[in-house]
């Protein structure tokens, strides 16, 4: 039988049954397989992949939707990943165009490499922010006057209310997996109230940091500082270019850059919230 063209293959929804085959695509891309981040994504978001005629998955992507179910006010794309040897064939161009169709008036974000930035502004993205991302072995040095502790049960509520203030939007889903899928999670407090949280969750050899939400950049150093005094990883994270204070703190206690990722949009002209106080995401894959 003739093999069918990539053109009439179907796009089909993922599931978390597609984990290993989506790791598994990750991989033939070079990238880490980086399961646990799937498996989030998969549960949290909107899957859709298309399969090889000789196995596998050609090509894959995940869509992650904020605020009400029946009407999302945002969505997030990522791990936009087609197999080696199917590129440069325009199946990811026809990933993406099947999203932003379906997507609707739904505005959509993502965080482009600089090589898959003009796909993106082909279909109608525009760069409207850059983050950086560094790595390294966390030094510390002093002590904070924030005081910051292990989140609890307790402040699960205060979490969402404040991740809605500052994201613009609610992710009541996404936050509510951070205990299970994190390996800490950590709340920033000030008289009783809490005034900032962040995540540090596994990904390979590393502990990423996200999401980061503070009050201000000092009480980001803190819940930084706390996070990787209870890890022997190094830390990596995805900080916005703007909160450059931080940045320069962070280079000066062992983290290094590694890449920077521009921050697109299509259908807004700007992300929602208040970035002041957004230092980083969960993940890039999920804004």
């Amino acid at each position: 039988m003739p093999t069918p063209s990539l053109d009439s293959l179907p796009i089909r929804r993922l599931t978390l049954r597609d984990l290993t085959a989506c790791a598994d695509l990750s991989e033939d891309r070079g990238w880490p397989r980086e399961e646990h981040k799937w498996g989030l994504l998969l549960a949290a978001g909107r899957g859709h992949g298309v399969e090889a005629p000789d196995g596998g998955l050609a090509a894959a992507c995940v869509v992650t939707e904020y605020g009400p179910r029946e009407r999302p006010s945002l969505a997030a794309v990522g791990m936009v990943l087609v197999a080696e040897r199917h590129s440069r064939q325009g199946l990811g161009r026809r990933l993406m165009r099947h999203v932003v169709e379906e997507a609707g008036t739904t505005p959509l974000t993502l965080h482009a490499t600089p090589l898959g930035r003009p796909l993106y502004e082909e279909l109608g993205f525009k760069v409207t922010g850059q983050a950086e991302m560094v790595r390294g072995h966390f030094v510390p040095s002093g002590r904070s006057d924030i005081l910051t502790r292990t989140a609890t049960a307790d402040d699960l509520p205060a979490i969402l209310r404040l991740d809605e203030e500052v994201f613009g939007t609610d992710r009541t889903h996404i936050v509510t997996r951070l205990p299970a899928f994190a390996d800490q999670l950590r709340v920033a407090e000030e008289d009783g109230r809490i005034i900032g949280y962040a995540a540090a969750w596994p990904n390979m050899d590393t502990h990423v940091v996200g999401p980061l939400i503070a009050r201000d950049t000092a009480t980001a150093q803190a819940l930084i500082a706390s996070l990787a005094a209870h890890t022997n990883r190094p830390l990596r994270t995805d900080i916005d270019v703007r909160h450059h204070e931080l940045l320069d703190w962070v280079k000066e206690h062992g983290l290094a850059p590694v890449a920077f990722n521009a921050v697109m949009t299509h259908g807004i002209t700007d992300l929602p919230g208040d970035w002041s106080r957004r230092f980083a995401p969960v993940t890039v894959a999920a804004a």
